[in-house]
């Protein structure tokens, strides 16, 4: 083989390796595996039963980053969502916030729409669904990256892994409310639980305000227990926007739809908020405070005895006779030579 061809191929291993590094989570198995259709467990189907829904009926998924689960919601009975059963997140990508651009290995956060076209059966990562990233608010941002998944194996490359027992239940759960009618379902992508005190833990973010954003639609869904009509103008999500059809991403927003209950929430947690992040401010000024002040008594101290040494001659941290402050009492002094007996 010669050379150049040698060459040739190893550049295109490399770029094969490249392109599979920065597809995220997109390889699929090739075979013939039936375990999309896995039944739900009679458990699952008496527990839902049990708080008055069932399989085919609508869902809603909300993800939260920091504390690693991920939470399936059910319609019931009565129109609004009960909390079904939560899940541990086995590992995501990157940090707090959201994605950006492709291959920087960070999981998204947002709103997005999960249809049937989104649902993979066939992944290697056991199954997995498409969280649908870049959405309307990522692509107005610029914002780029693909195959970003929720899916088993517990590995992550921009994704969200969970156990294949896990990932099998939610894709069961997701396949029976689509076969029951339903054309979608929400999922709801936080960097941790939305309040006012965690908000304030992270107050120097740069990406409060758009947690800030985000933070209205979850706040409906605790609220109401349905989930919020969401959109994108002005480069930002909307909430139960008071307009019909899609709004421009970039145009101006319109009027949302009155919630007193809503408002008088953002009111209380913005006031908390603020209170809260200036008390964590302060908090962190006085240990910077305490700390100079422990530094500067630190050198203080080595000051006095590198004076004491040059009084005496020699290095006072050599000198037998001359003994650290320990008791918070002056050390001895060396008696003089000439005084010596």
């Amino acid at each position: 083989m010669s050379a150049s061809l040698l060459h040739r191929l190893g550049a295109f291993v490399i770029l094969v390796w490249i392109a599979i590094g920065l597809a995220a989570c997109s390889s699929f198995v090739k075979g013939g595996d039936n375990r999309h259709n896995q039944p739900l467990s009679g458990g699952v189907v008496q527990g839902l039963r049990n708080m008055g829904s069932s399989p085919s009926e609508g869902m809603v998924v909300r993800i939260f980053k920091e504390e690693q689960v991920l939470e399936v919601w059910k319609r019931t009975g009565t129109g609004t969502y009960k909390l079904f059963k939560t899940y541990e997140i086995c590992a995501y990508s990157g940090d707090l916030g959201p994605k950006f651009k492709e291959g920087d290995r960070q999981s998204p956060e947002g709103f997005y729409t999960i249809t049937p076209g989104l649902m993979h059966p066939r992944s290697n990562y056991y199954l997995a669904f498409n969280t649908g990233f870049p959405n309307k608010f990522d692509r107005a941002h610029g914002r780029t990256g693909s195959d970003l998944m929720v899916h088993g194996d517990c590995s992550s490359r921009g994704c969200y892994a969970m156990t294949d027992a896990g990932i099998a239940e939610i894709y069961a759960l997701a396949r029976e409310s689509f076969k029951g009618g339903n054309t979608s379902f929400q999922l709801q992508i936080f960097p941790f639980r939305m309040t006012a005190a965690n908000l304030a833990r992270h107050a120097s973010s740069p990406h409060l305000d758009f947690w800030k954003n985000i933070k209205t639609g979850h706040d409906y869904f605790e609220l109401t227990k349905t989930p919020p009509v969401w959109d994108v103008c002005e480069k930002r999500y909307i909430f139960n926007p008071a307009a019909s059809g899609p709004l421009d991403a970039l145009g101006a927003c319109p009027p949302v739809l009155a919630n007193a209950a809503l408002s008088a929430k953002q009111q209380a947690d913005d006031a908390a908020l603020s209170s809260q992040a200036e008390a964590i401010r302060k908090a962190a000024e006085r240990k910077a405070a305490e700390e100079e002040a422990i530094r500067q008594r630190g050198q203080a101290v080595n000051g006095f005895f590198s004076g004491i040494g040059g009084l005496f001659g020699g290095n006072p941290a050599q000198d037998p006779n001359i003994q650290p402050v320990l008791s918070g009492k002056p050390a001895t002094l060396p008696t003089p030579a000439n005084q010596r007996p």
